[in-house]
This record gives structure tokens, C-alpha cells and sequence, in this order.
């Protein structure tokens, strides 16, 4: 499998990333892979942001209608740690799962997202493909992160139980289809603050396994 951690406008497709070393693979370290997966994820949440505020800006243009959407996240039932300290109280598997379920949970609202800003006649076509990157920077960050989880699991720092998370179907809610239920708006505030998270667990992840000057 590929992995291209990369915007739409600068993708580069080397040789495949492994984990063990297989003949034909590129070996990066633990560190690098971090930092890989942490850039990908800043820059995932710095187009949500910008797509957020875009939308306020095209359909929300006064501020008092904003309070009255409501926040109800199709994520809401991902256990997520509550705070800094939480989530490195938390185990390294345990925190690993919380940011793939993440992940995983926004696959197919982005793309239907897509769909839906594809009606907006007012929404710029510069907007509308932002959705369609943000979809697909959800895909090669999660492979990223399973890589991330399939060198330490090579490393011995988590256990093999986070193989199963490769399934979809064992990380949805089982009322996963509430994402359809909810306002564009409403999307685009949990996807923001959700992105927002998984860059934030991923730091920390990465502080506790590989420790530097910036923790």
C-alpha cells in the first residue's frame, strides 16, 4: 500500500512506506512517521478551518444565527479523553483507537459533503473541491496512522490489538447514520473540531513514544 501523505496540490509517490523492512520498501523511522502524520493532520484542520469560515461567510452571513444550529456530533459516541492530561493518562493503544475511530467515522459524511456543496450555486467551486480534499486527506491520513500503529506494534511499544481497527465496521456507532441528520454547518463544525483533535492526540502520542525538545 501506498502512502502519500500529501495535499492535492503537492502529491509525491515514492517507493511504499513499510514498517519491517520488506525488499522494495522505504524504512522510515518512528519519528518520521510522526512527524508525517502530525504535518498531514495540521494541514487537514487548516483547510477545515478556512472551509468553516467560508461557509459562515456564503450562508451564515449574521453572527446571531450561528448560536441557534445545534451541536450534535455523529462522533459523540467515540470516547474521547476530555483535556491535555486525560489523554496522556490514557494507554498508547487506547489513544491510537480513539484517533483511527475518528478517522474512520468521517469517511463517508465528507464525501457526501461534496455531493451536497456540488448544489450550492453560491459556493465557490474553489470551496466546494476543499470538501473533496478534506475527504480525501481523511483516507491518506488514517493510512498513515495505521502505519504509525503497524511500527510500533514492530517495536513492541502497543500490542498487535489494534490490527482489528483495519475494519471499518468494527469502529462505526452503531447509529453511525446519523451524520445524514445533521446541518452542512453543523458538518463542518464537528469535522473541525474532530480534526482538531486527532492533531492534538497525535502530538501527544508522539511525545510520549518519541520525546523531543518541542513536548
Amino acid at each position: 500500500m501506498l502512502v502519500c501523505l500529501s495535499s492535492r496540490r503537492t502529491i509525491v509517490r515514492a517507493a511504499p512506506i513499510c514498517t519491517n523492512g520488506q525488499v522494495g520498501c522505504h524504512v522510515l523511522s518512528l519519528d518520521n512517521l510522526f512527524d508525517r502524520v502530525i504535518q498531514h493532520s495540521a494541514r487537514m484542520h487548516g483547510i477545515s478551518s478556512d472551509l468553516h469560515s467560508e461557509f459562515e461567510q456564503y450562508f451564515l452571513p449574521s453572527k446571531n444565527q450561528i448560536g441557534r444550529f445545534g451541536r450534535i456530533c455523529h462522533t459523540s459516541t467515540i470516547i474521547t479523553p476530555n483535556g491535555k492530561e486525560n489523554a496522556q493518562r490514557m494507554a498508547r493503544e487506547q489513544l491510537t483507537e480513539v484517533i483511527l475511530k475518528l478517522l474512520i467515522a468521517w469517511r463517508d459524511p465528507l464525501w457526501h459533503f461534496h455531493q451536497s456543496m456540488a448544489h450550492h450555486h453560491d459556493f465557490n467551486n474553489f470551496s466546494s473541491n476543499k470538501a473533496l480534499e478534506m475527504n480525501d486527506m481523511v483516507h491518506e491520513l488514517r493510512q498513515g496512522v495505521e502505519k504509525v500503529a503497524e511500527k510500533m506494534q514492530v517495536l513492541g511499544i502497543i500490542s498487535n490489538s489494534v490490527t482489528s481497527l483495519a475494519s471499518p465496521e468494527v469502529l462505526l456507532p452503531s447509529d453511525s447514520a446519523d451524520w445524514r441528520l445533521m446541518k452542512d454547518y453543523d458538518l463542518l463544525y464537528c469535522f473541525r473540531r474532530d480534526s482538531n483533535k486527532v492533531q492534538n492526540y497525535l502530538k501527544i502520542l508522539k511525545c510520549r513514544i518519541v520525546p523531543d525538545h518541542g513536548c
